[in-house]
């Protein structure tokens, strides 16, 4: 069976990476994988989006690596209101890990709209399944901002059957040298934190 995992954010946040250690510890446990990327208007702050599909099994095919409304298993969104954007795309049953972190819009920040409110609350009550972490503020403990994408990788690894080792090994070969130890600790502490 084909599994999909979407990962949802604004520009800057580190999607891209997120999707590139995900997809190699995929690649290295044997499956089948393919990774896309869907990037908005990202470095002005826009919505990017990267889909990872995989086999749950060596024998088990990818076709595309497009996820489509309706068919990811797990969503991971690096801000409340890309949650709320493509919660749409969560296939019943499936599973969302929402940071909590909140990035004013253009539109907001013009002071033409405002920033929706209970976004978290209101995903929960339409019967999904979401866990929600501080992500910042659990990578500013581990030592830099710029760490919330490892620290929601933690959250995924506590969901996800794969050996911590698994999860460090490809952290230390997608994050430049002298940034490996803090995102390691990032990584633990989003673990820790469900």
């Amino acid at each position: 069976m084909v599994k999909s995992i979407m990962i949802v954010g604004v520009g800057g946040q580190g999607t891209l990476l997120a999707s590139r250690i995900i997809g190699n510890a995929l690649i290295k446990k044997g499956v089948d994988v393919k990774v896309s990327e869907v990037h908005g208007m990202s470095q002005r702050g826009g919505s990017v989006v990267t889909y990872v599909r995989f086999g749950e099994t060596s024998a088990d095919k990818v076709y595309s690596p497009v996820i489509n409304r309706g068919e990811a298993d797990i969503i991971i969104a690096f801000e409340q209101l890309e949650a709320a954007r493509y919660v749409s795309f969560l296939k019943k049953g499936g599973k969302m890990i929402v940071s909590t972190q909140t990035i004013d819009p253009m539109p907001v920040i013009t002071g033409n709209a405002a920033y929706p409110a209970d976004i978290i609350a209101k995903i929960k009550s339409a019967g999904i399944d979401i866990t929600a972490v501080d992500a910042l503020e659990l990578a500013v403990k581990a030592g830099s901002a710029k760490a919330s994408n490892v620290v929601l990788i933690g959250v995924l690894a506590s969901f996800a059957v794969m050996s911590d080792e698994a999860w460090i090994e490809e952290i230390e070969e997608c994050v430049p040298p002298k940034f490996v130890e803090l995102n390691k600790k990032a990584f633990y502490l989003g673990k820790e934190s469900i």
